[in-house]
């Protein structure tokens, strides 16, 4: 008995001197798309505050595909450190385990939740040849054309796949969904017209919005943006109950020391609370979120049933 109490406290003594020491080398967060959207933004302008909190370089690893389950599944399979982050997405760790019969890694049993850092904004966008500036007229005009719409997406099995197939399932109309490794390449083959429409984030459409080289018809979410203004929501404009949020928070690998935990809960809440990273993200469209590691597993426990309603009524499937 002696010996095993002696081994326990061995063994409390030593995970503490290890918080305490951590870290003591760069870290790397890895994003599960290709750069220039939502997440890339976000997270890069995270690790560059966690690199002055820590006093340690934070690697910015971009790792795209797989409905944003790769980036995960690398976090996943890291040693339980706390030097490897993912800047996972509600794709990635809500939906994805309804839409693959079988995935690599567990997102509840070996992701450990840290906070959610933002709520990714997203908007239905179109080429501006296509005849439509409103949802009324996008119905019609897909009713009218089964299967001649296509609709990019950040890869099947992201919410940007499921927006447009729960805008199917609720409106009776055919589109062809075009999975693409990340927004960013979805969203440049909407501007060239190999796709007709997205439903894309803000983050990475505002600035060719802006520029008139597409069209914003209405935002997924439950009220309008800002930063787009007269641009109404899909919801009242004649699909009722219509939402969609994209969500990203920090992970990482499930076993991390809860003190590890604690201090890049405490670090990531501090940059997203900082007024220019906060500037920042407002203006790519993504809206600042943070809560306690317990409160964002159960926030990520919630979004998991609610998808896999989603993804039920749909019928979508990556297989």
């Amino acid at each position: 008995m002696r010996k095993i109490l002696a081994f326990l406290l061995f063994c409390s003594i030593a995970g503490a001197a290890t918080a305490q020491s951590w870290p003591s080398r760069p870290l790397r967060l890895v994003i599960p798309f290709s750069p220039g959207g939502g997440a890339d933004i976000a997270g890069r302008l995270i690790a560059r505050e966690l690199s002055d909190e820590f006093k340690q370089p934070v690697l910015v690893e971009n790792r795209a595909g797989a409905g944003g389950t790769l980036a995960p599944d690398n976090v996943a399979k890291s040693p339980a450190d706390g030097y490897s982050m993912v800047l996972a997405h509600v794709g990635g760790i809500a939906i994805a385990p309804h839409m693959y019969k079988k995935l690599p890694f567990d997102p509840i049993k070996d992701l450990a939740p840290v906070t959610p850092v933002a709520n990714g904004l997203s908007v239905v966008v179109v080429n501006p040849a296509l005849p439509v500036k409103t949802v009324r007229e996008l119905i019609a005009y897909a009713k009218a054309n089964p299967d001649q719409l296509s609709f990019g997406s950040a890869g099947t099995g992201t919410d940007t796949h499921l927006a447009g197939e729960l805008f199917k399932s609720m409106t009776g109309t055919t589109m062809i969904h075009v999975p693409y490794k990340g927004g960013a390449p979805a969203v440049l083959d909407l501007i060239a017209g190999r796709v007709q429409l997205s439903f894309a984030s803000v983050a990475s459409t505002i600035g060719y919005i802006q520029t008139d080289r597409l069209r914003a018809v209405a935002m997924t979410g439950v009220k309008p943006f800002e930063g787009l203004p007269g641009v109404p929501t899909v919801s009242e404009s004649g699909v009722p109950g219509y939402e969609i949020n994209n969500w990203y928070g920090i992970f990482v690998q499930a076993g991390t020391p809860e003190d590890i935990i604690r201090r890049l809960n405490a670090a990531v809440i501090k940059a997203v609370q900082n007024p220019e990273v906060r500037a920042k993200l407002i203006a790519a469209g993504l809206e600042p979120m943070w809560s306690t590691p317990a409160e964002f597993a159960a926030y990520v426990s919630s979004e998991t049933t609610k998808w896999g309603k989603i993804v039920r009524d749909s019928g979508a499937t990556a297989e």
